[in-house]
């Protein structure tokens, strides 16, 4: 379920003309948009992920384009930032990540009991409207400024 919703998010970008750009990318690129340059470590920190995925993740970015090396004036760490390109796609994906926590909090108001039901109520409520559909719905409104 959650890869559905995964590849939903993913096709805004493909829809927008972002090659290249994956759904793990965002939470990064936005905190590098917040803080400037960051090391790996303080990245993978900020995001809740291990050194070592960061680092993959950090060495994706950098190889599409949505970041750059950082210069860091100790020699045993690494620090990126955003690039040029992260730069011009972070307008939309600020509002998705807006959009998607809006659209997640709409799936959690349509479900009043037990975790154990979840998976089966969330399947239930996105036959009725698609993630896609919510979320397009929601990046509407965030890109209109009503959504915080």
């Amino acid at each position: 379920m959650l890869n559905a919703m995964d590849q939903d998010i993913a096709s805004l970008y493909e829809e927008a003309g972002i090659a290249g750009l994956r759904t793990r990318f965002v939470g990064p690129l936005i905190q590098l948009a917040r803080h400037g340059s960051m090391t790996i470590q303080e990245l993978a920190t900020t995001v809740e992920v291990t050194h070592s995925a960061m680092s993959q993740t950090a060495a994706a970015m950098r190889a599409a384009g949505f970041a750059d090396s950082a210069e860091s004036s100790d020699g045993r760490t690494r620090r990126i930032q955003l690039s040029e390109r992260g730069r011009e796609v972070l307008p939309l994906l600020e509002a998705e990540w807006r959009a998607t926590e809006a659209t997640v909090r709409e799936l959690e108001a349509e479900i009043p009991y037990a975790l154990s039901q979840v998976v089966q109520d969330i399947h239930a409520a996105l036959a009725t409207r698609s993630f896609r559909q919510r979320l397009d719905d929601n990046l509407a409104k965030a890109r209109k400024g009503h959504l915080q």
